[in-house]
């Protein structure tokens, strides 16, 4: 039986606009899983990422309770929130958010010094998380305005990793990339993945969707649907049952074979594309 990691009951979030209630949010239970690619699609304006940024300790719900494994952190006030996501939690956004004045290491350091003071051992975290995602020794010493959007998401998921997050939350995190820089920015969150990294993501493209093996689908503040697709690709073997492979760095030679990583692609997109259409996306 998988773990629990985090479960939310009657969760509901109301926003007051013109003088009138707006439920964007409405009585939503859930339980996200260790290990699993969670996945939310749903049209605009559906709730996905206030569902996620209530998940995480972003955004506090206006109703309900969410619980992140024995603690209710629905009741946490913003003080104790933000300590919880510092220890807890990381995000990939769309939009990088990279301190401009700092280099590409510092901001991956600073993420990891407001959890630890053990400055070596941050350092080695974030070697090891650099070689994972491929920017070399010459690219952190640069400054956000000299790299690329790619290499600005591809730092930014490494400062996310630093802390060893018990689930990486993800809203649009290929929204803003070409094709080959999404591509590649896919392929590493799925490395992650099958390295035990829990995955929340929201997106409403269908290719990076297919990567998750669960996929909920949002309308009006609720959760349809949801459809199991089952892991990504051939990928490696699972863990044993409850381990916990927090931390661990996908080899590069192995996040490197991409070919060998999709044989159930076209499989995966027949069954995506049909829970969607029954969704009435």
């Amino acid at each position: 039986m998988k773990k629990i990691l985090l479960k939310t009951e009657n969760l509901s979030k109301s926003f007051s606009s013109g003088g009138s209630l707006q439920h964007v949010l409405r009585n939503i239970d859930l339980e996200l899983y260790q290990g699993d690619f969670t996945v939310i699609m749903g049209a605009s304006g559906a709730g996905k990422s206030t569902l996620l940024y209530a998940l995480s300790g972003m955004d506090t719900p206006t109703l309900g309770t969410i619980t992140f494994g024995e603690r209710v952190i629905s009741n946490l006030n913003q003080d104790e929130l933000a300590v919880f996501r510092r220890g807890h939690c990381g995000f990939v956004f769309q939009q990088i958010y990279l301190i401009d004045g700092m280099s590409v290491m510092d901001n991956v350091m600073s993420a990891g010094l407001l959890v630890s003071r053990d400055r070596k051992a941050i350092l080695a975290r974030a070697g090891e998380l650099f070689r994972a995602v491929g920017i070399p020794w010459e690219t952190q010493k640069k400054f956000p305005a000299q790299i690329s959007g790619g290499e600005a998401q591809r730092a930014g998921m490494v400062r996310a990793l630093i802390n060893s997050p018990e689930i990486l939350f993800a809203d649009e995190p290929t929204g803003a990339l070409n094709s080959k820089t999404g591509l590649d920015v896919l392929d590493m969150l799925t490395r992650f993945n099958e390295m035990g990294q829990s995955i929340v993501m929201v997106t409403h493209d269908m290719r990076s969707a297919r990567r998750g093996n669960r996929i909920l689908y949002l309308k009006d503040g609720v959760i349809l649907g949801e459809c199991d697709l089952g892991k990504y690709g051939a990928g490696e073997p699972a863990t044993e049952e409850g381990d916990t492979p927090r931390g661990r760095i996908p080899d590069k030679a192995h996040r490197a074979d991409r070919s060998s990583h999709v044989p159930d692609d076209t499989a995966r997109q027949e069954k995506l594309s049909a829970f969607l259409a029954e969704m009435g996306w």
